[in-house]
């Protein structure tokens, strides 16, 4: 193994390691971020660029680790900067750490898995060289499988860099605005009566609901082209 692999295997390891070893996870909780809702908002409505840039890099960094919280750290954008600039902020800081993600794997993992089983993923090669774009565009849509899964895996494919983030950022867009929206909601719930507002509800119907209209929209999409 390289000198760069070796450096950025260190990284990794280190990173993970100081996530578990000091429990770094219990700041990734709607709860955690209501019981200091008042102190985060307060520090973001003074120093906004600053919240929003270590928002940002928090982001980044956990999906370029692969490390599970992707919703949480959505959901908390939401409650932190609203529907707006939540979006905004986590939609780039999403598809960048993805991105990342999807550069690690392809570093460390990708010549090997294919000099080991290229015969085997030569048609998913042939596939991901004719359509990658679109088939990305659609499991970012479908939020089918794990976010940090998608990263990984198409790290191993042909699937150019620039197309691999602009359909990401184009795919998971919506998506992102949808738990954005939810963060934005639930973060008002301070009782159990907060549970039955209007708004609150209408914002879980719509993470309910949205997987479904999307793959409506990709079978729609896909006829389209194929006609």
């Amino acid at each position: 193994m390289s000198k760069s692999k070796l450096l950025i295997v260190a990284v990794i390891v280190l990173a993970l390691a100081s996530f578990f070893v000091f429990d770094l996870g219990r700041f990734l909780s709607l709860e955690y971020v209501q019981s200091q809702l008042d102190s985060i908002q307060t520090f973001k409505d003074e120093n906004f660029v600053l919240s929003a840039a270590l928002y940002f890099l928090t982001y980044v960094l956990i999906a370029a680790l692969s490390i599970p919280g992707a919703l949480i750290i959505t959901l908390l954008g939401g409650a932190i900067f609203g529907l707006v600039w939540g979006t905004f902020i986590a939609s780039f800081a999403s598809s960048v750490g993805a991105t990342v993600a999807f550069l690690v794997s392809r570093t460390l993992l990708r010549d090997y898995v294919q000099s080991r089983f290229g015969d085997y993923l030569e048609p998913i090669n042939r596939g991901i060289e004719k359509d990658g774009s679109f088939y990305l565009f659609t499991i970012r849509m479908v939020p089918v499988f794990p976010f940090f899964m998608v990263n990984l895996l198409m790290g191993l494919t042909p699937i150019g860099i620039v197309p691999y983030y602009i359909a990401s950022q184009t795919g998971m867009f919506l998506v992102t605005a949808v738990y954005i929206n939810a963060g934005s909601e639930l973060s008002q719930i301070a009782s159990l009566s907060g549970l039955v507002s209007l708004p609150v509800i209408l914002s879980l119907v719509l993470v309910g609901v949205f997987p479904l209209v999307a793959r409506l929209l990709i079978n729609t999409i896909k006829k389209v082209k194929e006609s």
